[in-house]
């Protein structure tokens, strides 16, 4: 199941930062699976990457405005990283982003994180901000790729 995927996969940042549910309730390694119905309800484009049968990889996408779409949730179970899954979710998302007429993903990270920040400046998105919010117990990063 795609929860399960997003679970396991986010809990190594959970890890990493020292997120729990008592001081990061709403990271998405703690997500109920109504907010998942929620998002398909609201009309969020989810894909889930199988290896045969089993589901290893998962992202969404919302439509922002007319020509952007943030990127959600891109997870990668741990024991497959490091394998070409994650670009290969990007470089789908970013087809995809063109097929439904945008030329813009917008995605959320956590600053901290510099590997993961570096990575999708590696795959073609650019820094463009941050902003610390007094319930979260880390900076957001934004960043943007836009189609050429």
């Amino acid at each position: 199941m795609c929860l399960d995927v997003i679970h396991q996969s986010f809990k190594t940042v959970a890890d990493e930062f020292g997120l729990t549910q008592e001081n990061c309730p709403k990271h998405t390694s703690f997500i109920p699976l109504c907010f998942l119905e929620t998002q398909m309800n609201w009309g969020w484009h989810m894909y889930a990457l199988y290896d045969g049968k089993k589901i290893i990889g998962y992202m969404s996408l919302s439509k922002e405005s007319d020509d952007a779409f943030e990127l959600h949730n891109l997870a990668v179970l741990p024991e497959y990283r490091h394998n070409g899954f994650g670009k290969l979710l990007l470089d789908f998302a970013k087809e995809k982003v063109i097929s439904l007429g945008g030329t813009k993903i917008k995605i959320g990270i956590i600053e901290e994180s510099i590997v993961l920040k570096n990575w999708y400046i590696a795959n073609g998105f650019a820094h463009i901000g941050t902003k610390k919010f007094d319930h979260l117990p880390f900076t957001s990063g934004y960043l943007e790729w836009k189609a050429e």
